[in-house]
């Protein structure tokens, strides 16, 4: 269909130029677009390159306000690199479609057929139809799972098929991804973004949803428990926060209503699986596993494994429970068995293979070698076995001594490679700099195991090229994705996960399984924004007074609370042998390098990212709210050239700190109003309590103990980090003493900012979890010497304990602060041992 004169007009659509001689997924010929696509190109054309961008930089600042990330490797920008979403989907008629779910459910089916009788009879190895290598060379062939036994012979509960068109608008399939196949989550995130930002073009087009796709994976899962109990426990085992796509598995967890958990919170006791619970074990019917198979025991599979639980493949092997995808079905991930599937899908289902794979060559078989060998040039090999860890290399561009040695390991061990056909990948338009361009695609689509039938999800996870000329297509070399609108040519299923109003529900107040290390991860998340805003209010006193008239007296006080930091990196001297002016460039160089050097481990950043990082860690039990100020935090203090710093100005320093209070005193207010007064909860008070008096109780030690006539300035510096300044003001009005800010900082319990008011919540944190918890005895005999050394501080006479003695300090005050200064990480180990890490040998009493 040509392009219309109001379609044409549009620049970002009336210049996009797909490449010749390449399949483009919305042009047919320049200057018509193809059936489906053309009411969609007539729509955004209507739409505007303004009001598109608009949107386009709304959906963007989403994504990273719900901290939608993936893992780069080694991203000299950080590991963490924000979801890359195009604006555009890829669009799939409703006939097309019909005849991708048709292939893609037989594909399904027959390599599930594979897996029963490899890991069953091995007919096919016996009859001939499938050489031994193949199988038995395969690092993913466990063989401890040889004969185990799963439930109604399904090994696959969850295949993603990568696809690609060829230049006549063939499909392929380039891969299967059978071990623990991702995207499915980033194709959900992609469609709610697209549907939020575009709802009246979702509308419009009769898109189909994916929500019943969920439903009838999840509900699959539930199925497969092997417990009478009515309400199974289904846990998603992941490999941590540092796995490129861990914030799918936090995402799918909370989306699915399961339990995100780690190889540690897991343990085995006579054959059954337990989840590790602050209540005690709990016991795990199915877990869906994103750990490869190979890491999810290290007693019967890989020895050196942090990542499984040790005897998992006793208590499948028990049917105690079910583990989805099976143990072993990485097995047919290999390139190498795709040559065989044609042959096996006539044995095993007696039908032609519909949805071919890309030409594809086992250098096992002799004839194959020779073929590979004699046409490298127009061939992409592959590692036979992705676990050999070796990367696909073009045959064309490889030269000289690359070339020959290539070759001598291929004829060395020729098993461990097979080649493909390198197939001229479609292009699709991606929305650049307000204009469209083409970049190359493919198609990650997902099928569930139904019972004893498959669904499809209708869309995908389309996957682009970083530039038109590159080869390859992935996310780790800078790729980007796309939603996948599958047309509906018939009304769409508009079910939503989310449950019927007209069906009634079991009143519940319990909270969900908490495991031992979300409990740790929370408590550590409360004392690393704690630990954050009070560093950051002691650079902001120090830096705001050093950009005014800072000299004499007030200079040496803003060296000594410098000083009180402690910092092990520090480039300072205590004393000034040349005078403060001399003194004070090499002074605010320090100060910000406290705040924004990378490699500092005490700096304001390096603060701010373990903040993150704990968040992240438990990002599947905090809400949407929660998870958008925590977003934030690691750009706060983070600038492009890392080694930059030193040129920042001291007025946009302290507007990052301002921001930073901001971001950090937002985050506590959404604590206090959003989160339900469950374990973890209070867990999370402890660290931030703990983590608070320590700082006061160091704050007091090092102001008020040595207070002297020349330092007396720093009493207005501690009343303003302890954000006191103005109650201190409405009792006393510009007299400061010692006296009077010791009482309203430290004995005053209406003061949210002083330590009688961090004891008294600590013991209310710490009294409900004694009540609540039953997994192991509180740590009452710590808590009871913070409360004792609280109390002896608290019933001292204030301005007794502010006179000075012999020396010039006050000996007594310094006795009981480090008593209290002892006692409090006392009590913070006690708690780390018995609940987080269960390593606590003293009786708890």
């Amino acid at each position: 269909m040509s392009l219309s004169v109001d379609t044409l007009a549009a620049p970002f659509v009336g210049t996009y130029s797909p490449a010749p001689g390449i399949y483009d997924e919305m042009m047919s010929a320049p200057g018509a677009f193809r059936p489906h696509w053309d009411a969609y190109a007539a729509s955004i054309s209507a739409l505007g390159a303004e009001e598109l961008a608009r949107r386009w930089n709304t959906a963007r600042q989403r994504i990273r306000e719900n901290g939608v990330t993936y893992n780069v490797y080694g991203d000299p920008l950080g590991m963490d690199r924000p979801w890359n979403l195009d604006a555009i989907p890829i669009l799939i008629s409703a006939t097309e479609w019909r005849e991708l779910e048709a292939g893609l459910i037989q594909r399904a089916r027959l390599l599930n057929a594979i897996l029963a009788d490899l890991y069953g009879p091995q007919k096919l190895l016996r009859g001939g139809h499938l050489p031994p290598a193949v199988v038995f060379a395969n690092p993913g062939f466990l063989r401890p799972c040889h004969g185990v036994p799963v439930p109604d012979n399904a090994w696959l509960h969850l295949l993603a098929v990568d696809l690609a068109r060829s230049a006549d608008g063939q499909w392929w399939v380039l891969s299967d991804r059978t071990q623990a196949p991702s995207g499915a989550g980033y194709a959900l995130e992609n469609r709610i973004v697209q549907a939020e930002t575009f709802p009246d073009l979702f509308r419009e087009f009769q898109v189909q949803r994916l929500a019943s796709f969920f439903r009838a994976f999840r509900n699959n899962m539930l199925r497969l428990s092997t417990s009478l109990r009515g309400n199974p426990r289904v846990v998603l085992l992941t490999p941590g926060p540092l796995n490129e796509t861990y914030f799918e598995h936090s995402y799918l967890a909370r989306y699915l209503g399961f339990t995100l958990a780690q190889g540690g919170d897991l343990t085995v006791r006579d054959s059954r699986v337990f989840l590790k619970t602050l209540e005690g074990l709990k016991q795990v019917d199915v877990i869906l596993r994103r750990v490869d198979g190979n890491f999810c025991d290290p007693i019967e599979l890989r020895s050196d494994s942090f990542l499984g639980v040790a005897g998992l493949v006793e208590a499948v092997r028990a049917g105690n429970v079910v583990v989805a995808n099976a143990l072993g079905t990485g097995l047919i991930e290999s390139p190498a068995l795709m040559p065989f599937l044609p042959g096996l899908s006539r044995q095993f289902l007696g039908e032609k293979l519909k949805l071919p794979s890309v030409a594809t060559w086992w250098c096992g078989q002799p004839k194959a070698l020779d073929y590979v060998r004699g046409h490298l040039d127009s061939l992409v090999i592959k590692p036979s076995f992705p676990s050999l860890g070796m990367e696909p290399v073009f045959g064309g561009q490889l030269a000289g001594d690359e070339r020959r040695k290539l070759l001598e390991r291929m004829q060395t061990r020729p098993y461990n490679f097979t080649g493909q056909e390198v197939l001229h990948l479609s292009t699709a338009p991606v929305w650049q700099e307000n204009a469209l361009a083409p970049r190359r695609v493919v198609l990650r689509v997902f099928v569930a195991a139904v019972g004893d039938s498959w669904a499809v999800m209708p869309g995908g996870l389309a996957r682009v090229s970083p530039s038109h000329d590159s080869p390859v297509v992935s996310m780790q070399r800078g790729g980007g994705s796309k939603d996948t609108w599958v047309l509906s040519d018939i009304p769409v299923d508009k079910f939503s996960l989310q449950r019927s109003r007209d069906l009634p529900l079991v009143l519940n107040r319990g909270t969900s399984d908490l495991p031992s290390r979300a409990a740790d991860n929370l408590f550590w998340f409360g004392r690393y924004a704690e630990r954050s805003e009070h560093l950051a209010r002691v650079l902001r006193c120090i830096l705001a007074r050093m950009t005014g008239e800072s000299g004499g007296t007030e200079w040496k006080s803003l060296i000594k609370l410098h000083a009180y930091l402690e910092s092990p990196h520090s480039r300072m001297e205590e004393d000034d042998p040349q005078g403060h002016l001399d003194l004070s460039r090499d002074f605010e160089q320090e100060i910000l390098s406290l705040i924004f050097e990378e490699q500092r481990t005490d700096s304001l950043y390096s603060n701010l990212s373990r903040t993150s990082r704990a968040a992240a860690s438990v990002r599947d039990r905090l809400s949407s709210d929660l998870l958008r100020a925590v977003s934030h935090l690691g750009g706060l203090a983070r600038i492009e050239e890392s080694s930059a710093w030193g040129y920042v100005s001291p007025g946009d320093a302290l507007a990052v700190l301002n921001r930073c209070m901001g971001t950090l005193s937002s985050l506590r207010g959404i604590e206090l109003e959003n989160i339900t007064r469950g374990p973890g909860w209070h867990f999370l008070g402890v660290g931030r309590r703990v983590e608070r008096s320590i700082q006061l109780v160091n704050l007091f030690r090092a102001i008020i103990v040595p207070l002297t006539p020349e330092t007396a300035p720093m009493l207005e510096m501690l009343l303003e980090v302890c954000d006191s300044s103005m109650t201190y003001r409405s009792r006393y009005f510009t007299v400061v003493q010692a006296a009077p800010v010791l009482d309203l900082l430290m004995n005053d319990e209406a003061n949210p900012r002083s330590l009688a008011f961090q004891i008294k919540d600590l013991s209310e944190h710490c009294a409900f979890l004694a009540r609540t918890l039953e997994g192991a005895e509180w740590p009452a005999a710590k808590q009871r010497r913070v409360e004792e050394a609280a109390a002896s501080l608290f019933e001292a006479d204030v301005q007794a304990l502010c006179q000075p003695g012999a020396g010039g300090t006050r000996g007594y005050l310094d006795h009981l602060l480090a008593t209290m200064d002892a006692v409090l990480p006392a009590l913070s180990d006690a708690i780390t041992n018995t609940w987080f890490s269960h390593a606590e040998m003293e009786q708890a009493t």
